[in-house]
C-alpha cells in the first residue's frame, strides 16, 4: 500500500480546494463532488473497489462536521436558521444516520453503494439542468411528521455520504419555508447528520483492518484533515464569487460534470 506522499497530499488538498469553492458558490457539491473523487484516488492506490466507495462515503460525510459548523455561524448571523424545525427533525436525523451508519452501511456491498450513489448524482444533475424549484404548497407537519422525515433524511445522507440539504431544503420549500431560511436551517442539520453517520461508521468499521496507513475503519484521516481544512478555506470565497457570477449557468456546468462522474462510478462498479 502506498504512504501518504506529496502528490497524494496535493491531490487532496486540490480536491478540498474544489469541494469548498463549489459548496460556498452553489450550496451544493461537497460529497457529490468528493465521493466519485476519492473512490479514485483510494483504488489508485491498491484499495479494492468496493471498500474504496465506503471509505469515500464515510471519509466525505466526517468532512461535513467541520465544513456545516461554519456555514452555519453564516446563516445564524443572517437570521435565517429555524431552531424549531431544527429541535423537531433532528431527533429522526440522528436515529436516521446511526442506524444506516451503524448497520445498512456494513451489510451493503461496495457495488450497491456505487449504483446508489451514481443513481443520487444522476438525479441532482438532472434537477439542475432542468432548473426546477419545489412549489411551496403545504406547511410543515407536526412533530411526529418532523420526527419521521428526519428518519429519512438521515438514513439516505448517511447512505450516499451527503449533508441532507438536497432532501431537507426541498422538502422544506414544498412545506412553505422561505428558501433563505429552508438553506439556513439545513445547514443546521448537516452538523447531526454529520456526527451521528460517522460514528456509525466507526462502529460497524472497528473490526476491519486498515485499507491503508492512516485508516480507521471506513475513515481516511487523512483525506479527513487535509480536505477539511482546505475546503473551510475556500467556501467563504465561492461564497462572494456567488455574489457576482451567472450562478445558474455554472449549476448546469456543474451538473454535466456530475453525470461524467456519475457514469464513471457505474462503469468502475461494473468492472469490479
Amino acid at each position: 500500500m502506498a504512504l501518504l506522499n506529496p502528490t497524494l497530499i496535493a491531490e487532496l488538498l486540490a480536491l478540498g480546494l474544489v469541494v469548498g469553492f463549489l459548496a460556498g458558490l452553489l450550496g451544493v457539491g461537497g460529497g457529490m463532488m468528493m465521493v466519485p473523487v476519492l473512490t479514485l484516488l483510494l483504488t489508485q492506490r491498491g484499495v479494492p473497489g468496493g471498500a474504496a466507495v465506503k471509505m469515500a462515503i464515510a471519509t466525505s460525510m466526517a468532512t461535513i462536521i467541520f465544513t456545516s459548523l461554519s456555514s452555519l455561524r453564516a446563516h445564524q448571523a443572517m437570521g435565517h436558521v429555524r431552531w424549531p424545525v431544527v429541535r423537531g427533525i433532528a431527533p429522526g436525523i440522528v436515529a436516521g444516520s446511526l442506524l444506516a451508519g451503524a448497520g445498512a452501511f456494513a451489510l451493503l456491498k461496495g457495488q450497491a453503494l456505487a449504483f446508489g450513489f451514481a443513481g443520487f448524482m444522476t438525479y441532482m444533475a438532472l434537477q439542475m439542468l432542468r432548473g426546477s424549484q419545489p412549489r411551496p404548497e403545504r406547511e410543515l407537519p407536526g412533530s411526529l411528521g418532523l420526527l419521521a422525515v428526519g428518519g429519512v433524511i438521515g438514513f439516505v445522507s448517511a447512505l450516499v455520504g451527503a449533508g441532507g440539504a438536497f432532501l431537507s431544503v426541498p422538502f422544506m420549500t414544498w412545506c412553505n419555508v422561505p428558501p433563505r431560511h429552508a438553506v439556513g436551517t439545513s445547514s443546521a442539520l448537516g452538523f447531526p447528520i454529520a456526527l451521528a453517520s460517522t460514528l456509525g461508521y466507526v462502529v460497524s468499521g472497528s473490526s476491519l483492518p486498515p485499507a491503508l496507513p492512516g485508516a480507521v475503519g471506513y475513515l481516511y484521516l487523512p483525506a479527513l484533515v487535509l480536505v477539511s481544512l482546505a475546503s473551510m478555506s475556500l467556501a467563504p470565497l465561492g461564497a462572494r464569487a456567488a455574489q457576482r457570477l451567472p450562478v445558474a449557468t455554472l449549476k448546469r456546468l456543474f451538473a454535466v460534470l456530475l453525470l461524467g462522474l456519475a457514469a464513471s462510478m457505474l462503469w468502475r462498479a461494473l468492472g469490479s
